[in-house]
């Protein structure tokens, strides 16, 4: 199976001026107002709605906002706002900002530098805040905004020397490894681990934001003929394990479990929940896996252990990436639903499905995704699924463009009632 990820996807397509809105701590009192309407039915089971109707708003590479770097902030601003009334149009209220895509921030971090994105130079103050902007124009319109992190990436390429001077990882060159032509945070290594987590604290703490969401890079996706060299850091840290997978996948354990409850020490009620690669393991490869057969799988290729997260508790929600049409026979979008509400269920971790718009209608898709009502029958078929609690769809340039009107269909046939 051809392997694509809505972050593969993303990563491989090509200041009003002068104020800076203050970054303030926060009781977070509208995420406490969202769970609480979501735990009491509000907009879980009534009138036919699901809990979240969301959309990813992808910063990196320029793929979703900002259009291209370097535009002003009052043009900035307007663009992310337009994304918002997209998001209110088509009656979704969830938005999934994309907040620290490559170990950088689009807020003033205490710890990692202003995004390149913004303003074309990594490092360049761009004269506003975006985080503060986002969450302050998404609660005037009753959106939640859900601040999107990569834990590990560091850069779409693999030069250091490119980085800003003062990057972390350049002061700490210890820290990184080169793969497939772009730099990473080598995961096994504890203090990067604390580190990341520091830096994305960072932003929780500041920011009214509604929850706090991962996507599905932990270790990166293989590259054919590519070695991801932590050799160093398996002889010191990894004695105790049988192998390196089994001390990989300990790693990323670790990683969500202090995350986790590092948030909800500072945060109680503040959502933690990631969106993996849409399959666990096939069921050749474990007798608990789905009926796929999928190239990649996340225990073993990411060596995130997605389904022991959602046993264990560790996480508030779980999103996977089913990024397939119905029918397709490695990885079958009605096979893989039913699966991810098995392993929910009896659990407390809610079910949102992550759904691949952007294939619709890109003549590059196989013949199902030019039919404008695939992803309305993805919706259809969860619908006798009660642990199915929501639909995310990628991303904000495709739900407003909507090139054969498949996300038309989805409002009408699914979303008829208006947000509440």
């Amino acid at each position: 199976m051809r392997r694509i990820t809505r972050r593969s996807f993303a990563a491989g397509t090509a200041g009003a001026a002068g104020t800076l809105w203050g970054a303030t701590g926060s009781t977070n009192a509208r995420a406490a107002a969202y769970d609480r309407k979501r735990l009491s039915g509000g907009a879980r089971h009534g009138g036919g709605h699901r809990d979240v109707r969301g959309m990813w708003i992808a910063t990196v590479d320029n793929r979703d906002w900002p259009s291209e770097a370097g535009l002003s902030p009052k043009e900035q601003q307007a663009e992310l706002v337009g994304h918002l009334e997209t998001a209110c149009r088509r009656r979704l209220d969830t938005v999934y900002l994309q907040v620290r895509p490559t170990a950088d921030a689009l807020w003033p971090s205490r710890y990692e530098p202003w995004s390149q994105w913004l303003t074309g130079t990594q490092g360049k103050e761009p004269g506003w805040d975006p985080l503060r902007f986002a969450v302050r124009e998404a609660h005037r319109r009753d959106l939640a905004v859900e601040a999107w992190f990569n834990p590990y990436r560091v850069a779409l390429h693999d030069d250091p020397g490119k980085l800003v001077g003062d990057h972390p990882a350049r002061r700490h060159p210890e820290w990184v490894v080169p793969y497939g032509g772009k730099l990473y945070y080598n995961p096994g290594l504890p203090q990067v681990r604390r580190f990341v987590q520091d830096a994305m604290l960072d932003a929780v703490v500041r920011y009214d934001i509604d929850a706090v969401h991962w996507d599905d890079y932990f270790y990166p996706y293989p590259v054919p003929g590519e070695t991801f060299d932590d050799s160093d850091a398996f002889e010191q840290y990894g004695k105790d394990f049988p192998d390196l997978a089994s001390w990989r996948r300990n790693n990323i354990d670790l990683l969500v479990r202090e995350f986790a409850h590092r948030v909800h020490r500072v945060k109680p009620r503040l959502p933690f929940g990631v969106s993996p690669f849409g399959v666990w393991r096939n069921k050749t490869s474990d007798p608990a896996g789905s009926d796929t057969a999928a190239q990649v799988q996340s225990y073993d290729d990411n060596f995130a252990d997605t389904r022991r997260w959602v046993r264990e508790g560790w996480i508030d929600y779980i999103l996977p990436q089913i990024y397939w049409h119905m029918g397709f026979e490695d990885a079958d979008y009605a096979k893989l639903a039913p699966w991810w509400a098995e392993t929910v269920r009896g659990t407390g971790t809610r079910l949102y499905l992550g759904e691949a718009l952007y294939k619709a209608g890109d003549p590059a898709q196989p013949e199902a995704w030019q039919d404008p009502a695939e992803l309305s029958r993805h919706l259809t078929l969860c619908k006798p699924l009660p642990e199915v609690r929501g639909h995310v769809f990628f991303s904000a340039k495709e739900v407003g463009e909507d090139k054969i009107g498949a996300m038309d269909r989805v409002v009408a046939d699914h979303y008829t009632a208006r947000r509440r």
